[in-house]
This record gives C-alpha cells, structure tokens and sequence, in this order.
C-alpha cells in the first residue's frame, strides 16, 4: 500500500487542478439550450410532484459525496474502465449506473436501496438533451442542473452550476456505502464527514438545509420520537400517530412540518423549536458549535440561501471527472 502513495498524492494534485475546467458557459457553444431543456423538465416533474424537487436535490448529494479513492481494492472497477478510472470521482453520475449480472453499482447500497429517487427524471431529460445534442452533455451535468432547479422550482435561490463534467464508468457499492452520513449521525461525525470532503462546519449546516422540503420514513425518525430527550412533545406525539413503536416503517413524514413543499428557512426555526425530524438535524441546534448559526439562519433567509448557494457549489466540485476522462453516457443508466 506505501508503494501507491505518491501515486494517490498526485492524483489528488490533478484532481485539484481539474476543477478549474469547469464553467458554467461549458455548453454555451455546443449545446445552448440546455438549461432550458432541464428547466422545462424539471418544472413538470415538480408541478406533478413538490417532492421531486428534494429527491433530485438528494440524488446530487448521494452522487456526489461518494468519492472514496482506491475502491479497486474492492473488486468494483469494470472491464471498460482505464487505469486512472479506478476512483470513485464524486459527481460522476457513478450513482444513476444500473447493476448488471458482473457489477455492483451504488443504486442498492444500504442509503440508496429503497430510498433514492428521481431516476425517471433524469431519464427523461437525458432523452430531451440527446435529442438536441447528441453525445454532448454528461449525466453528472444534468444532474447538477437539475438539483439547482428543483430548488429554484420549490422557492429557494438559484445559482450559476460549473458545468463539464464527464460521467464514472464505474461506481462502489462499498463507497455508498461508508461515505454517506446517516440520520443517526452526531454532531462530531457530521462535522468530521463534510470536513473529509473540504466541507466546512458552515457548509455542512448550510447543506443541511436541503431537509427543509422532502420526506423520511418511519424507520428513520422512529428513535429520535421515542427516545431522544430534545424533542417537542407534542411534535413527537404527532409523529407518534402514523411512526407507531413497531411496524410502519415505511409511513413518511415531511422533514419540515411547516412547509414541506417550500425552500424556505423554516427547517432552521423547527431546529429551534426541537422540532427536527432526525436525530442528526437536531444535532445543529443541541449546545453545539452550530447553535449560533442556525438561529441565524431561522431568522435570515437571505444568509441561507446564500450560504447555501455556495455550499451547493462548492458540493458541485467534489473531485469530478473532467478533459478526457470518463466518458458522455448516452443512456445514464450504463456505460457506453
């Protein structure tokens, strides 16, 4: 393993080099109407269902935040792949991959399986943008795209999306697997997690954010109704109705109470009120480092949004594939 490290160390420099060929006029030439292709989209998917807007949003994180190196150390690298793809990138669409009778993608990672959402949606614009201009904007594009309108779409600000990824050719179920936080997470892990991607404590509490339009299932927010002792009681008495002790674990309850299909600041206030849903968001509002910024937030939605913003941004350049690696999938769902 020490022979592979000035290998990693220069892989890490390039990585880091490579995120300045991203620009969010990447397209502008080649594919002008792109946005406006994955706006359109997105309009109808949110107009039919609110929640979409949160499932893509969550689709991006999980793609993104799932970049652990060296994962050919766990069998998971494809015949298709080159050497220097044996990484799992971040926003590398390496989530959107189908399992195949030889492969193990991150679709049914524990995470993911049962609870990530939206891939009709992305299909959807895919089919829309190939149409327009063929084999010329990446998976991991649309999916940025769409996540920043699903916001935008639901209320909350929008932002200029660096754009020229390339799409993985291929995922790690075992990345999915390890580098995800979970609902049950403390406050010291999730600080811990976001700073092993160059997340700050700010972007991770800016990020979290996200909770305040989309769903949880019963399963999920179970423990904290019953057993955490920094919950309003008649909020837990009201999610004890449809999350009973046992059974249910799929019934869903909105992450925000108040208004569960807008992008608002109003997850911030319900933080205040111990009012969060998962143990895991209640943790930025519990005696901790984060206390004072989320009281900020719960009555300032404009440092949200822009905080936000740039969290989502600065998400959006967790080591992507760019110039000649990986590939332009013409169909998200495998490689070419």
């Amino acid at each position: 393993m020490a022979s592979l490290l000035p290998g990693f160390i220069a892989f890490s420099l390039l990585a880091g080099v490579l995120h300045g060929q991203l620009s969010p006029s990447f397209y502008a030439t080649t594919c002008p109407n792109l946005q406006t292709i994955v706006r359109s989209v997105m309009a109808q998917a949110v107009t039919q269902e609110p929640r979409m807007g949160a499932s893509i949003l969550r689709l991006f994180f999980h793609d993104c935040f799932v970049n652990l190196r060296l994962v050919a150390f766990y069998g998971v690298v494809t015949s298709r792949s080159s050497p220097s793809e044996c990484w799992d990138q971040g926003c590398d669409a390496s989530i959107l991959l189908d399992d195949t009778a030889n492969f193990t993608g991150e679709k049914n990672a524990a995470p993911n399986a049962n609870s990530v959402r939206g891939y009709g949606v992305i299909d959807a614009i895919k089919t829309r943008v190939e149409a327009a201009c063929n084999a010329t904007v990446s998976c991991a594009d649309i999916v940025a795209l769409a996540a920043r309108d699903g916001v935008y779409l639901l209320g909350g600000p929008t932002w200029a999306v660096p754009l020229g990824r390339r799409d993985a050719r291929t995922a790690s179920v075992y990345a999915a697997n390890s580098n995800l936080p979970g609902p049950f997470s403390s406050l010291a892990t999730l600080i811990s997690m976001f700073d092993a991607k160059g997340l700050s404590a700010q972007d991770m509490t800016a990020l979290s954010g996200a909770h305040t339009i989309g769903m949880a299932r019963c399963g999920l927010f179970r423990s904290r109704i019953f057993n955490d002792a920094n919950v309003n009681a008649s909020f837990a008495a009201e999610r004890k109705l449809t999350c009973p002790a046992t059974g249910g674990d799929g019934n869903l309850a909105p992450l925000d109470v108040a208004t569960p299909n807008l992008f608002d600041s109003s997850f911030y206030r319900n933080l205040v009120a111990a009012r969060g849903l998962l143990h895991s968001d209640q943790e930025l509002f519990n005696g901790g480092s984060q206390d004072a910024l989320v009281r900020n937030y719960s009555v300032n939605a404009t440092a949200f949004a822009s905080d936000f913003s740039s969290a989502m941004v600065k998400l959006g350049y967790l080591s992507p594939l760019t110039g000649k690696n990986g590939e332009i999938r013409l169909n998200c769902r495998k490689v070419n």
